[in-house]
Formats: structure tokens, C-alpha cells, sequence
């Protein structure tokens, strides 16, 4: 009996494929939790270039219309490929000083959301706005929801605020038209 207690200790013929399925779930885990949280940050990466290049854009203009501000709107959405752009909510405000070191809306156009008020109120950096100057206020929000998980399908909401000055003149106007 000793015997063949001492060859059933040795034999291991099994343990490696046991040992394999306990461990089998949690690298699947890691595996695809990394890649999620890859997603997620790329995910984010291209909501702040959406915010930045919004900005931008519109920065660059003396005066614009609902043309342009639509050929913005589709641009952005090809910035946040391949997530889709369904999620996106952007908003593009013109800020103009109010006259007592803050900012008050001239204008503001949105996608997916809803426009400021004209005339409200905007909080904005000390020091941003020069008197009688203005800023173009871009806002990004991008709610993600994880695109192959099988583990969580809990939504991200996400996040960016840019600031750019206007290159041509000191005021960006709005043209209906």
C-alpha cells in the first residue's frame, strides 16, 4: 500500500491542465481589461483633440455661418473614429468680455446638445479676456461605453474644455446666412 501511495504522489500527468484552468480566467481578465482601459484612454485622448481642434478651427475664422459651423461639426466627427460620433455633444461659443473682467456669450452653436444663451454669463480663466477682446469657448462631452466587453458595459462620461483667442480680429461674428 505504501507503494502505491508514493506512485499516485508522483504521478502530476493532470496538474498542469488544472492548474491552467484556474488560472485561464483571470489572465482573460487582464487581457481584456487592458485592452479596454486602452480604449478608454484613447477614447479620451480624441475627446480632448476634438475640444482643442474645434477651437481651433473656429479661431481661425473673421466670421462665421451655419455652413461652417456644420462642416466643423463633421470634421470633429471624424476625429473620434472609430467610436461613434452618436455620443459626442459638442458646443462652440463665442465669449466676448462683458465689460467687468468676465465674459458674457455673443454666440453659440451646438451638436448634439444645446446651445448657451446669448447674452449668459461664462466663467472664464482670470486674465483670459482682454478688454473688448473675445475667446472661442469649445466644450466636448463624449459618453463611452466599452466597445467589446463582456465583463462591465458601464458608461464613461467624458470631459474637455479649450479656450483659443481669435486670430484675425478681435471678435469672431456671427452670420446669418
Amino acid at each position: 500500500m505504501l507503494k502505491s501511495f508514493r506512485k499516485l504522489r508522483r504521478a502530476d500527468s493532470g496538474m498542469a491542465i488544472v492548474e491552467f484552468a484556474l488560472v485561464l480566467p483571470a489572465m482573460l481578465a487582464l487581457a481584456f481589461g487592458g485592452l479596454e482601459v486602452t480604449n478608454a484612454l484613447i477614447c479620451k485622448s480624441d475627446v480632448s483633440n476634438m475640444a482643442s481642434s474645434a477651437a481651433d478651427l473656429i479661431a481661425q475664422e473673421s466670421q462665421v455661418n451655419t455652413t461652417d459651423m456644420n462642416n466643423v461639426f463633421s470634421a470633429l466627427g471624424s476625429l473620434i473614429y472609430p467610436f461613434p460620433t452618436a455620443g459626442a455633444k459638442i458646443v462652440i461659443t463665442s465669449v466676448i468680455d462683458d465689460g467687468h473682467g468676465g465674459g458674457k456669450v455673443d454666440w453659440s452653436q451646438a451638436y448634439n446638445g444645446t446651445a448657451r444663451a446669448q447674452g449668459s454669463a461664462v466663467t472664464v480663466p482670470a486674465g483670459l479676456i482682454t478688454t473688448g477682446g473675445s475667446v472661442v469657448l469649445s466644450e466636448v462631452t463624449y459618453t463611452y461605453t466599452p466597445l467589446k466587453s463582456i465583463f462591465v458595459k458601464m458608461p464613461i462620461a467624458m470631459t474637455n474644455t479649450f479656450y483659443s483667442h481669435p486670430r484675425r480680429v478681435a471678435q469672431i461674428k456671427w452670420v446669418t446666412g
